[in-house]
């Protein structure tokens, strides 16, 4: 078990009262091994973080083929067991992460980002990036592993209507309440943001950020900390998109106590989540459905929609897009073979129709 010191130091890191009754059964098993957190990934070597420092280390190959056995995969952010071994250390259990964020890679395998968060803040640029439908994916991200979210809209120093811009995100989620605690905007490397952020960043609190390349995450992440220690690039001129200057996931302690991870831009967010966990991320849909006048409104030309009057069109389109995606990846491989056949024959049928009239 931990002494009163360990604790203090590893709270530094990340570690609350939750963890704790997890350790004794595994300790017992590694009475050699200490407690350390995943900082870093780069393929089979860890960077590892504990109350005696950072180490490099490696995932021990039984636990590695238990891991597999089971489809996981260790993430920044897991809690582990490491045994030392001269400069290095070999990890030899895993703690069962109390929340995960994962998402589906293009072969269709789960792929894990990032574990044990207790918020994410998802950074959404204010300039020509801005996009509400991305930020609807992220928050099913968030909400469908019950991880509450901060809406962070960065480079509100080049914004030139930033009332505006707030007051459209939050129109947009005004009905809303699936795990989001707030709309915020920040100069991402002016200290000031670090006030805004504080009633989030409590020793002991692990933070995430999300949102898509050149955003400011890294920015960011470099003023929470009070380090440079995260590279930083410009962004195209055309479309505002990063460079991919942030290539892995990595934890960075912040002089509030908290910790926060930064994450590269993801290319595509296909999410691990079924068509009851979208649902329950556009709460605000499934609450305002209930007074239509209709009880089968697909909320598209029936009059008395209540889910049409009350968001707005963009938000009732993420909903629609999301749910057929989550819909699409409950299927069998048998079941889309023959939904994509059946759209082979409806889109056969037009063409045919457009030649016959072109004939007459």
């Amino acid at each position: 078990m931990l002494d009163s010191l360990q604790f203090e130091a590893l709270r530094r890191l990340g570690l609350n009262q939750s963890i704790l009754p997890l350790l004794p059964a595994l300790s017992d098993q590694h009475p050699a091994a200490a407690l350390v957190r995943v900082t870093e990934i780069h393929r089979d070597v860890l960077r590892l973080a504990g109350a005696d420092g950072a180490m490099q280390g490696r995932i021990r190959p039984a636990l590695l083929s238990a891991m597999r056995a089971h489809g996981q995969r260790l993430a920044v952010g897991d809690w582990v067991l490491a045994q030392p071994e001269g400069d290095s250390a070999w990890v030899c259990a895993r703690i069962p992460p109390l929340s995960a964020l994962s998402r589906r890679d293009p072969e269709g395998w789960l792929q894990p980002l990032v574990s044990n968060i207790d918020c994410a803040l998802l950074v959404l640029g204010l300039d020509k990036d801005f996009n509400l439908a991305r930020l609807d994916r992220y928050l099913v991200l968030t909400r469908s592993a019950d991880v509450p979210a901060v809406v962070v809209l960065s480079k509100a120093d080049l914004c030139v209507n930033l009332p505006d811009r707030l007051a459209e995100v939050r129109r947009h989620l005004a009905h809303s309440h699936a795990g989001l605690l707030d709309v915020v905007a920040v100069d991402s490397t002016s200290a000031e943001s670090c006030s805004v952020l504080e009633p989030y960043m409590g020793l002991g609190q692990t933070l995430v950020l999300l949102g898509s390349s050149g955003a400011g995450k890294s920015t960011l992440t470099n003023t929470l900390s009070g380090q440079s220690e995260q590279l930083t690039g410009s962004v195209r001129l055309d479309d505002s998109r990063g460079r991919h200057t942030t290539t892995s996931r990595s934890l960075h302690r912040c002089t509030s106590g908290a910790c926060i991870i930064d994450t590269p831009g993801l290319r595509s967010l296909t999410l691990d989540a079924d068509a009851n966990a979208v649902a329950q991320a556009f709460d605000d849909v499934q609450n305002l459905a209930q007074a239509c006048r209709f009880r089968n409104c697909s909320h598209g030309d029936e009059p008395g929609c209540a889910v049409r009057e009350g968001i707005s069109a963009e938000r009732l389109k993420s909903y629609e897009k999301l749910q057929r995606e989550a819909q699409r990846g409950e299927m069998s491989y048998l079941e889309r073979r023959e939904r994509l056949a059946e759209w082979k024959r409806i889109v056969k049928g037009v063409q045919l129709k457009k030649r016959l009239r072109g004939r007459d």
